[in-house]
């Protein structure tokens, strides 16, 4: 009997210092909160986080080089379906050549060949590498492709997540300033 109520009284420490480990690490885990994420570029009607990234041909493009410009800025994958099934858009988009717009696609996977993978699609358009991940990191990209429409003041004005359309990259670009 005596030893029924010392395990009893053991399990229920042991319980009770599960649960409470539990509440702490769950308190103590940060959570991204709308500050947080408005800091980091997220949501719409915030600044776009700036950065500095290499294109195909090793040249650099900075965002804030663009203020003044309308962006669209496309985060994709070469082994990503929905990204090859939007690319042939983005490419008859880019060559529409519209005044005072860019066009940036950001690559999160430029250990493989994105190079070849741009030939053998035809694409001309800006092609980035975030070879450090950072631009992802920033971005805070959970699913590709994602796209951000930023106006000519740097600000987020629209974010569309899967692949686009070519009428909807007119309709979301006409609606920037």
């Amino acid at each position: 009997m005596l030893k029924k109520g010392i395990a009893a009284v053991v399990l229920i420490a042991l319980l009770t210092i599960a649960i409470v480990q539990a509440i702490d690490k769950k308190a103590a885990t940060p959570s991204v909160t709308k500050d947080t994420a408005q800091s980091q570029g997220l949501n719409i009607g915030v600044k776009a986080p700036d950065f500095v990234l290499k294109t195909l041909t090793g040249s650099t493009v900075k965002l804030s080089d663009f203020k003044g410009k309308r962006v669209m800025l496309n985060f994709w994958a070469t082994w990503c379906p929905p990204c090859k099934a939007e690319m042939p858009d983005m490419e008859k988009f880019y060559k529409k050549g519209q005044k005072d717009l860019i066009i940036l696609a950001v690559n999160i996977d430029p250990q493989l060949d994105v190079k070849g993978f741009a030939k053998a699609n035809g694409l001309t358009f800006p092609i980035l590498l975030d070879e450090k991940d950072e631009v992802n990191t920033k971005y805070h990209i959970l699913s590709i492709p994602t796209t951000y429409f930023i106006d000519s003041k740097g600000i987020i004005k629209d974010k569309f997540t899967g692949a686009m359309p070519l009428d909807a990259m007119q309709q979301y670009t006409d609606d920037l300033k």
